[in-house]
């Protein structure tokens, strides 16, 4: 399974030029392989992106939601174990959000992401560079 980061969801949404082709071909074969999914913060985190002005979606987020959902992207909920995981992590930037995802994709999953501090991290977590 490969893990979406937010702005990963966001530029394949998007069909942002941000996105490598190799990052591209692997979610699109995830999509259709129903092997693509986000942690549940990922919703919130755009949610406060739209409240902050910062992003537009095409969609209010709860709609927005159902439609990823329904054209094939798991969500994963945020659990106890994912929160106590995160919480614990070592080495990583103390962005909530950034922390969860982490954990989240320490469950076996591949983490799809342009982020260098998790990109870059020395922890055990399977790593798509999303720029590549």
């Amino acid at each position: 399974m490969i893990l979406l980061d937010t702005h990963v969801l966001l530029w394949y949404r998007q069909g942002s030029q941000r996105l490598g082709s190799r990052a591209h071909g692997a979610l699109d074969r995830a999509v259709i392989d129903g092997e693509a999914a986000v942690s549940a913060i990922t919703f919130w985190e755009l949610g406060m992106l739209v409240s902050k002005g910062r992003i537009s979606l095409p969609d209010e987020i709860r709609a927005w939601r159902r439609l990823n959902l329904r054209q094939g992207l798991t969500e994963i909920p945020v659990g106890g174990e994912i929160a106590a995981r995160a919480g614990a992590l070592e080495g990583l930037s103390g962005d909530p959000a950034d922390r969860i995802i982490v954990a989240t994709a320490m469950d076996g999953h591949q983490l799809a992401t342009a982020d260098r501090s998790i990109l870059d991290w020395s922890g055990p977590l399977p790593r798509l560079d999303a720029t590549r």
